[in-house]
């Protein structure tokens, strides 16, 4: 072989050898979306029941927003929020559409409206959506056709972690009425349970929502999260040269309640076999993010990205036993028990490592976040704010937070420490309002609205003012 040859295939080992970080000043993102986690499941959030030792010390990494709030009470609205930068009310965005709705041709987050990942691919990053979209099941709205370089995962609300007959799992499934009339449960086979607790059947999530690789159907065998912590390796490994955006949107711990068996069987203390199940959902969840975590470090990329984990909203407690401790309500309320997430942002050198904030956060923020992580121009249509200067600012610089919901007649509206909430208790009476003060009164247990009247009537004034520049609903 030549001098020159020889030269040639040195330099192509060198290379493989070596992590090479291409645009100076521009990190890597990393956004892992938990789907339905409520407020009060993480360790670091107080829950001692199931560990979760990777996504805690994530924490201790990092920055733990204690007041972290998503823009809905529901999936799909709360990403078109967090993947705009914007109230998904003032796009029209205002349901959650589930089942055959996903197919429907003018159902999708708008195509006038930029995303993150767009954002993000003309400033030079590669992208790639893993996991769930929920934001359009047809061609059209489809995440290539938004932004994203790559997808692994599945269009519509929900999926099944296992292909039938869901071998080496246990599964727990709604039914309506059980089989012989049984009462509660049923087993239908040493693997199969069904329940009657929620009095409805489990959606057939897998009906026209096939796992896709980019556009195309995909037969996977793998436990779903497992898998896609190994499409997200895969992911990482091939950019690790180039800035990336990779956001990982587990469907975990979202229905239906389907546990890998190596796992369920680590949980045998707990009585509860429906919490067993989701105990055993949400240890692989943890173990995912301890993966992720792993490779930016084997990588040698820890000091150049920026990871932000988040719940796309509050648990739903009688379907999953999900907590949301100490908060009132879940998933679907506006009470914040369906609004406030955990909510974890590291990056090093950046923002202190091991803080609980208590400043008010929201999904809105990641937007103009990781716009100014990679020094690009923020759009003056972004609502949210730079969380790498907000974080460390004083807050007496800065005017009261405000944060405004609408979902048909639910609403809310956050002023600083103040919430307003359209009555959920009396939905007959459309004029009822709730009144909390929220830094006194964390599980909104004390109504001040008749002792706060003239509150109660500026707080509505704003909260009408806002809602006058939303758009009508796309879709219901």
């Amino acid at each position: 072989m030549s001098s020159a040859n020889k030269f040639a295939w040195l330099l192509v080992w060198l290379l493989a050898q070596t992590t090479i970080v291409w645009g100076a000043g521009k990190p890597n993102i990393v956004l892992l979306i938990a789907d339905d986690l409520g407020y009060g499941e993480l360790g670091c959030q107080g829950n001692l029941e199931i560990p979760t030792p990777h996504i805690d010390q994530l924490a201790v990494e990092g920055v733990r927003c204690t007041q972290a709030y998503v823009t809905a009470p529901n999936c799909s609205p709360s990403r078109a929020g967090l993947m705009s930068g914007r109230t998904p009310t003032r796009f029209g965005y205002e349901f959650n559409p589930i089942g055959a709705k996903n197919t429907l041709p003018d159902v999708g987050f708008p195509i006038s409206e930029p995303m993150l990942a767009e954002y993000l691919q003309e400033n030079g990053y590669v992208t790639g959506l893993i996991g769930k979209w929920h934001l359009g099941g047809t061609a059209a709205f489809h995440p290539m056709r938004r932004g994203f370089d790559e997808f692994f995962g599945f269009l519509h609300e929900g999926h099944f972690y296992a292909p039938p007959p869901w071998a080496d799992t246990l599964t727990m499934l709604r039914r309506r009425v059980l089989p012989d009339n049984s009462s509660q449960r049923y087993w239908a086979s040493d693997s199969l349970l069904y329940s009657s607790h929620m009095g409805h059947n489990e959606p057939p999530y897998d009906a026209d929502n096939p796992v896709l690789r980019s556009s195309q159907s995909w037969i996977e065998n793998e436990y779903l999260t497992d898998a896609f912590t190994r499409e997200a390796l895969s992911f990482m490994q091939q950019h690790r040269r180039q800035p990336f955006f990779l956001c990982l949107a587990y469907n975990a711990v979202h229905s239906p309640l389907q546990a890998k068996m190596e796992t369920f069987t680590r949980f045998n203390a707990i009585e509860d076999i429906h919490r067993r199940i989701f105990a055993a959902m949400l240890s692989d969840l943890d173990a995912s993010v301890g993966a992720i975590c792993r490779q930016l470090d084997e990588l040698k990329l820890r000091q150049d990205t920026l990871v932000i984990f988040l719940s796309d909203n509050g648990g739903p407690t009688k379907e999953l036993t999900s907590s949301n401790h100490p908060l009132r309500g879940g998933k679907g309320s506006m009470y914040e028990g369906g609004l406030r997430v955990p909510f974890i942002i590291r990056f090093p050198g950046q923002l202190s490592a091991g803080e609980a904030s208590d400043k008010v956060v929201s999904s809105l923020d990641i937007l103009p976040t990781c716009l100014s992580a990679c020094g690009a121009t923020i759009p003056s249509r972004a609502e949210g704010r730079d969380l790498l200067t907000y974080l460390a600012s004083n807050d007496q610089d800065l005017p009261p937070r405000e944060l405004f919901w609408r979902q048909g007649r639910k609403s809310a509206f956050r002023q600083g420490s103040w919430k307003l909430i359209r009555s959920e208790s009396d939905p007959r009476n459309e004029d009822r309002w709730e009144l909390y003060n929220i830094g006194a009164d964390i599980s909104e247990q004390r109504d001040l609205a008749s002792v706060e009247s003239s509150r109660v009537q500026h707080m509505r004034a704003r909260w009408t003012e806002i809602n006058s520049e939303m758009s009508a609903p796309l879709f219901q």
